[in-house]
């Protein structure tokens, strides 16, 4: 970050300064919401949630090395002392302001915003691959895609960064718009959309909506990189401003990836191919899923807009690991059953990716798809999970096991289409899941783990691998 006082501070958010002695010093080096977090030279965002407020850790923090708080009312320490604060409205909307402030009028970066139904955080990691290469690039771990996240990355940025990778996450219709109000994002990529919060906004074409708001955003100037193979995706170059580049495997697409093949670990190959007479190369990828191939044309396509050459685009795809956990993570247990802990999140698009690429890792070992709920599907939720249970048979996964009460439609849906004694199964619970696992498991087995954030369903992965769960639970909205 780029060393700022807090009056400059106070300035961008319109706020107020409290219990500041010398307001022209240059003194802040970073911000954190979380008060673990806090370092010296820190400003720390007091954030009201709803079990825990943070004004009640500025303390603390100002202990640790904090040196200011961005607080909504002003704080007296135990003896009655003014703490050093920044005084706002709202500390959230204040640290977008902030951010707003700092990449518009501090940053010479060119930002880059990702969003979609699936796949955000792997393509925000693969574009920040291929864009390191080149030159210095900044992007948030894990997913850092919330109107907290997205200001905290923007503001970790300095003067040498060069490119600003952004994810961008909605729970509704206004909340992407909020966030490019934030970054003022030069690329937007959009990769799908899924059923993901059907629940929340009703339909498919709602999401679009909502999903657009970041090629909407775009100047005249700026590119908008659209998903080719989706039609309500290819549909925003109607309502944006910016020129429009797609990507897809379709014959149409901008950039293209033909002869696409998945070897037994599920990785994909293909031939990536440029747009115009920039070239072409072939790709193998070290990351397990065919729907890698998609979020590998994203990053190819803001490469090649950034001013990549082929050559620096396909080494990057090619050298590319994602250290996401709960993603496609693959691992041998010591009893030689092989794990695809794939449990971060779910929905229909990612649970049949998820379940073809089980089914292409087979090669004539005995498949299980311990499978959970997919929750925010609303209406859509019987069909959708009636489907993926009636899925499980056509790909001849060897068994299939439901967890929970939420899954007995996707058991049923299996039982329909042809599932015969135990190969398919339903259990109420993580615990029964673990305990059916232990004692029917066996070597050369592989075992996908896989459900919606909230179901905890890690812990049947864990268990086989004998690791214990560290109770880590990353936000991740759609």
């Amino acid at each position: 970050m780029i060393p700022l006082s807090p009056q400059e501070i106070a300035d961008a958010v319109g706020g107020s300064l409290f219990g500041v002695s010398d307001a022209a010093a240059p003194v802040v080096t970073s911000v954190v919401a979380d008060s673990r977090e806090t370092v010296p030279g820190s400003l720390f965002v007091a954030v009201a949630g709803e079990r825990v407020d943070g004004h009640d850790y500025a303390g603390s923090c100002l202990a640790a090395g904090a040196v200011l708080v961005l607080s909504a009312r002003p704080l007296n320490d135990d003896d009655g002392v003014p703490m050093p604060c920044v005084v706002v409205d709202d500390p959230v909307l204040a640290l977008g302001r902030l951010a707003a402030w700092y990449r518009r009028e501090r940053l010479q970066a060119r930002v880059v915003g990702v969003t979609g139904s699936s796949g955000k955080t792997s393509t925000k990691d693969l574009i920040a691959r291929v864009l390191s290469s080149s030159a210095p690039t900044v992007s948030p771990r894990g997913s850092f895609n919330t109107e907290v996240g997205l200001p905290l990355t923007i503001l970790t940025a300095d003067e040498t960064t060069r490119f600003l990778v952004l994810e961008m996450g909605m729970r509704g219709e206004g909340h992407i718009s909020y966030l490019a109000e934030c970054a003022s994002p030069d690329i937007g990529v959009v990769l799908n959309v899924g059923s993901a919060h059907l629940g929340l906004l009703g339909s498919r074409e709602a999401i679009a909506r909502a999903k657009s708001e970041l090629v909407r955003a775009l100047s005249p100037s700026g590119v908008a990189v659209l998903n080719g193979d989706d039609p309500l995706v290819r549909a925003m170059s109607e309502v944006t401003p910016a020129r429009v580049v797609t990507f897809g495997e379709s014959s149409s697409s901008d950039v293209r990836a033909t002869d696409v093949r998945i070897d037994d670990r599920a990785r994909p190959s293909f031939t990536l191919t440029l747009q115009g007479d920039a070239g072409a190369a072939p790709i193998s990828l070290q990351l397990s899923g065919e729907h890698y191939v998609s979020n590998a044309l994203a990053a190819a396509t803001v490469g090649q807009i950034a001013g990549l050459s082929i050559e620096q685009i396909a080494d990057a795809l090619r050298a590319a690991e994602i250290d996401n956990r709960w993603r496609m993570e693959i691992r041998e247990s010591s009893q030689g059953v092989t794990v695809i802990n794939d449990a971060y999140n779910a929905n229909p698009e990612s649970m049949r990716a998820a379940l073809k690429s089980l089914a292409a890792m087979a090669a004539g070992r005995r498949t299980w798809a311990v499978l959970g709920e997919m929750r925010e599907l609303g209406d859509a939720s019987v069909e959708e999970h009636d489907g993926i249970g009636r899925l499980a048979v056509r790909l001849d996964i060897s068994r299939l096991v439901c967890v929970g009460e939420g899954t007995r439609v996707m058991h049923l849906g299996a039982s329909s289409e042809g599932s015969w004694g135990e190969e398919s199964i339903h259990v109420p619970d993580i615990e029964a899941a673990i305990a059916l696992l232990e004692e029917n498991v066996t070597s050369g087995d592989l075992v996908l783990v896989k459900a919606s954030r909230a179901i905890g369903l890690e812990r049947v992965a864990e268990a086989l691998l004998a690791a214990e769960p560290d109770g880590e639970h990353p936000e991740d909205p759609a």
